[in-house]
C-alpha cells in the first residue's frame, strides 16, 4: 500500500498500523499537525514553543500507541488531543520554573487539567517516562523500554542481546541512575 491508499482509513486503525509500519503514522500527522498546532498556541501564545510541543506531543502518541485501546466516546481525537495538552502544561510547568516568574496560560487548560481522572493521571505519567527515556543514550533507553514498558525480564533481555544478566542488570542499574539525573535537571533540582 502506498501512504495514498491509507488515507482513507480511520485514525484509529491508521494509529494500530503505524506500530508495525511506521510510515503509516505520517498520516496521522498530516491529518492532526494543523490542530494541534492550533490549540498549541492557544494555550501557549508562542507560535515556536507551539511547534515544539506538537513535535513532543506526536513522539508520545508514537510511543504510546500500542497502550491506545478504542473505547465508545474515545476516539484517537479524543486520546491525542489531551496528550497534546499534558504536554503543553508540561511546558507551561518547566517554561515557569526557568522564568522562575508567572506565564500566561488559556484557562480551557486549567479546566482540564483540574477534572483528570487517575487513567489521565497515569498516561501524563507514561508521558512524563516516554520523555525522559527518549533523553536516555540508545543503549540504555533499550534496556529500560524491554523491562519497564514490554515486561521482560531480565533474564529474557540477556538473551535477546546475547549478554549475561549481569551486564543487563548493570545497565538497567546505569539507566536508573541516567534517568533520576535527567528528572532533577528538568525540575530544577
Amino acid at each position: 500500500m502506498t501512504t495514498a491508499d491509507y488515507t482513507s482509513l480511520r485514525d484509529e486503525e491508521l494509529l494500530r498500523l503505524s506500530i508495525e509500519s511506521p510510515s503509516v503514522f505520517g498520516v496521522l500527522v498530516e491529518r492532526y499537525q494543523a490542530p494541534f498546532l492550533r490549540k498549541a498556541y492557544r494555550v501557549l501564545r508562542n507560535q515556536e514553543d507551539a511547534e515544539d510541543v506538537v513535535q513532543e506531543a506526536f513522539t508520545k502518541i508514537y510511543v504510546n500507541a500500542a497502550r491506545f485501546q478504542s473505547q465508545e466516546g474515545a476516539t484517537f481525537g479524543s486520546w491525542g488531543y489531551k496528550i497534546l495538552l499534558n504536554t503543553c502544561y508540561t511546558f507551561h510547568q518547566k517554561r515557569k520554573r526557568i522564568s522562575g516568574k508567572r506565564v500566561y496560560m488559556e484557562d480551557e487548560l486549567f479546566y482540564n487539567l483540574s477534572e483528570k481522572k487517575d487513567e489521565e493521571k497515569e498516561m501524563e505519567l507514561g508521558d512524563l517516562v516516554a520523555t525522559l527515556l527518549s533523553q536516555l543514550p540508545k543503549n540504555l533507553h533499550r534496556v529500560l523500554h524491554l523491562h519497564f514498558i514490554m515486561g521482560y525480564k531480565q533474564q529474557e533481555i540477556a538473551d535477546m542481546e546475547g549478554e549475561t544478566v549481569g551486564a543487563i542488570k548493570t545497565r538497567v542499574f546505569r539507566a536508573k541512575q541516567e534517568l533520576k539525573k535527567i528528572y532533577a535537571i528538568q525540575n530544577g533540582e
